[in-house]
């Protein structure tokens, strides 16, 4: 334990004036910085929400197959259009948030990467309790895909 806690101390220290300088690099030259903290913060959103969109027309697709099947092109682009107008969004308002170094931490900066955060998991958490399953985080239920029992073992199985 306390060689843990002596190995932590002499980490923190090192890796605390790395990140320091690291700031300070990036506050300085905050203008050239700005462009792609935006694109990352443009391509975050396109990973989460996207995941998160994923996770919902698979969701959907297993809870109503028919209606699923009917409007589904609808769904899926509907989707897309949700998950690119908010990743665009949370993009240019990073963009707009870190327009002065003098302003940071800036209000619109940290509400948007919060959101940002924040939405797709709780999205996923409304539509796992609207479709009656548990937990936060969507993966598949015990089970899995296959319906109906499965073979015994040392049973054959056809190959059709």
């Amino acid at each position: 334990m306390r060689e843990s806690v002596l190995l932590t101390l002499g980490v923190i220290t090192p890796v605390g004036i790395l990140a320091v300088n690291a700031s300070a690099f990036v506050m300085v030259h905050l203008t050239q910085f700005r462009i792609g903290i935006a694109a990352c913060a443009l391509l975050s959103g396109l990973v989460l929400n996207g995941l998160t969109a994923w996770w919902l027309l698979r969701l959907a697709s297993r809870t109503a197959p028919p209606l699923y099947r009917e409007y589904r092109w609808y769904a899926i682009g509907v989707a897309t259009l949700i998950v690119l107008l908010t990743a665009a969004g949370g993009g240019y308002l990073t963009y707009l948030g870190l327009r002065d170094p003098k302003r940071l931490p800036d209000v619109l900066s940290v509400f948007v990467a919060s959101f940002m955060i924040l939405l797709p998991f709780a999205v996923t958490f409304a539509a796992r309790r609207m479709a009656g399953l548990g937990g936060i985080i969507p993966v598949d239920e015990p089970g899995g895909k296959e319906k109906g029992p499965s073979p015994k073992r040392g049973a054959r199985v056809s190959r059709t």
